[in-house]
């Protein structure tokens, strides 16, 4: 079993994803992935998500399968997303939490600006495991002109907790306002804010809203969702890096290896490429910025940004 505090195995040796035309050098002892999703559609109150249509993900989708799959990576823990509206779930997930030290903290569901989430944050933010909420998803979009919104982002950051957002390209000048209005919150933009990845240079609308955000110290982007933004979910995704090297690039430049975190979006990511190959293109990417750079992209920032206070449980 991988401890928090060691990391057994290496990359070294590891299968080159097809595509690939060099290996990816060995990674990082101690690896955390900041975005998975675990869920049961056989509990008796089912699941909001996934759809029954999706048979790849409508099945339980739990933290041992993950981890049969991440720790031969060097992955030695991970913090979980929400993927579900209800407010009820984060408690299902907190419960796994208690006894597998694999999942290091949860990224729940509570609805900023909506009546409650005071009450919701109050009580869920006295479990240490509870590391700041998601939003931008089920209808609760970012409104940094939404004083209520704001507010409760206020109490966020008074928790000393972080706020993932899930946006488009275009809602990305949304995120810098509320950056703004919010200075002491860590804003942590998901799956590089869904952009379209074909293999050329990414969208202007994009790099504007990349510029806009990066110019606040506060917001950090998520280098995941890559594969998924080819929309290639027959698993069809290509696994060469240099595939994803301007959208890569264009975040690194603006927000530098202190403001990038690793994340597989896994088991989404899984229906487009597999989990190795999804590592081994930004692996790739990462360990030519670098020994320090890549440290911090693949756990010291993870570390910060979401104050991860149970490593050595």
């Amino acid at each position: 079993m991988t401890s928090r505090r060691s990391f057994l195995g290496s990359l070294a040796g590891a299968v080159v994803a097809a595509g690939c035309t060099t290996p990816p050098n060995p990674a990082p002892a101690g690896i955390v992935d900041t975005h998975t999703h675990f869920y049961d559609p056989t509990r008796a109150e089912g699941v909001p998500w996934p759809p029954p249509g999706e048979a790849r993900l409508y099945r339980p989708v739990l933290p041992a399968e993950y981890r049969r799959l991440a720790e031969p990576l060097g992955i030695v823990g991970t913090v979980v997303v929400e993927a579900s509206p209800r407010e009820s779930d984060n408690d299902w997930v907190l419960e796994r939490m208690a006894r597998e030290p694999f999942l290091m903290g949860l990224v729940g569901h509570l609805k900023p600006g909506r009546p409650g989430f005071a009450e919701g944050l109050d009580r869920y933010a006295r479990n240490p495991l509870f590391r700041g909420i998601r939003t931008g998803g089920w209808e609760v979009r970012v409104a940094p002109a939404d004083a209520a919104f704001v507010r409760d982002c206020l109490r966020l950051a008074r928790r000393d907790l972080a706020l993932d957002v899930l946006v488009s390209p275009a809602e990305l000048p949304r995120v810098a306002e509320l950056a703004e209005a919010a200075p002491d919150l860590r804003i942590v933009v998901d799956h590089c804010a869904n952009v379209r990845v074909d293999g050329r240079r990414p969208p202007d609308d994009w790099l504007r809203g990349l510029d806009a955000c990066a110019a606040h110290g506060n917001v950090h982007f998520k280098v995941s969702g890559l594969v998924e933004g080819t929309g290639r979910n027959d698993g069809s995704a290509p696994h060469d890096p240099a595939y994803y090297r301007d959208v890569v690039d264009a975040v690194w430049q603006r927000f530098g290896p202190r403001r990038v975190l690793y994340g597989t979006n896994w088991p989404v990511s899984a229906l487009f490429a597999p989990l190795d190959a999804v590592h081994a293109i930004v692996q790739t990417d990462a360990t030519r910025r670098g020994a320090r750079a890549a440290a911090a992209f693949f756990r010291g920032n993870a570390e910060r940004v979401y104050r991860l206070r149970n490593l050595s449980r």
